[in-house]
């Protein structure tokens, strides 16, 4: 169990985002959820700045591309919003099967990330499954981790992870504490986005995995869904709840 309330990726409602900002937030806090994980926070920071409080919705973090970006958007967007770890959420598959490229992402991660720190903003980096072929004796993610600045932390997606052929559980235990956050999905461990499910209804170890990474903030998320996505979340924080998590 954490000691951090459920959180959920926002982009798991995008399309109800899209369409009715105000009443899709009010949604979420109804739900039970008091943090939430912002995509698209540059775009929105205004309608973010003006909602979240207004429903009593504050940032765990938030998902924005840090590498070859101006970056000066993305910092005064975070600060605005209270966010204090942004997250990349997604380095080029083609970066993760060379050693050389991977140790140079890593090292302009960390640039960011001591740019960040002046403004009290950590950074880290959120895989998918193309970031685990074997490199250098190990997995492209481990060896980047091995290269990353220790301030910056990792946000483990546990179900991309399975997809990508390592045991997610395993991945956090060998990890440790670099993992701060992990997005908490369920489905049928394929490549298919909407062969997503509510959690505890697929095929995830969700408990082992929710015991291997006790320190990191739990994220809820569904890339897709074939149905109604909220009652896959409200399936989903009942099935968290009954294992001790709270939120």
């Amino acid at each position: 169990m954490s000691q951090f309330p459920l959180s959920v990726q926002l982009y798991t409602v995008r399309e109800a985002l899209a369409a009715d900002p105000a009443a899709t937030l009010e949604r979420i806090a109804g739900m039970g959820f008091a943090t939430v994980e912002l995509f698209g926070m540059v775009e929105r920071v205004d309608l973010f700045e003006e909602l979240l409080p207004r429903f009593g919705l504050t940032p765990s973090s938030a998902h924005s591309t840090l590498l070859g970006i101006d970056l000066v958007p993305v910092l005064d967007a975070a600060r605005r919003l209270g966010v204090t770890t942004v997250i990349d959420p997604n380095i080029r598959a083609e970066t993760w099967t060379d050693s050389d490229a991977v140790v140079l992402a890593a090292n302009e991660l960390n640039a960011v990330a001591r740019v960040a720190a002046d403004l009290d903003i950590t950074v880290g980096y959120h895989n998918h499954w193309w970031e685990f072929g074997e490199l250098d004796g190990t997995t492209a993610l481990e060896a980047f981790a091995d290269n990353l600045d220790p301030a910056v932390v990792l946000e483990v997606d546990t179900y991309w992870a399975q997809v990508g052929g390592v045991s997610a559980v395993s991945l956090l235990e060998r990890l440790g504490d670099r993992v701060r956050f992990i997005h908490v999905k369920d489905g049928d461990i394929s490549r298919d986005d909407r062969a997503q499910v509510a959690v505890g209804s697929g095929r995830m170890p969700v408990a082992e995995v929710l015991a291997a990474a006790p320190q990191a903030v739990r994220v809820i998320e569904l890339d897709d869904f074939e149905g109604d996505v909220f009652d896959a979340l409200t399936d989903s924080i009942t099935f968290l709840r009954s294992l001790g998590e709270t939120l």
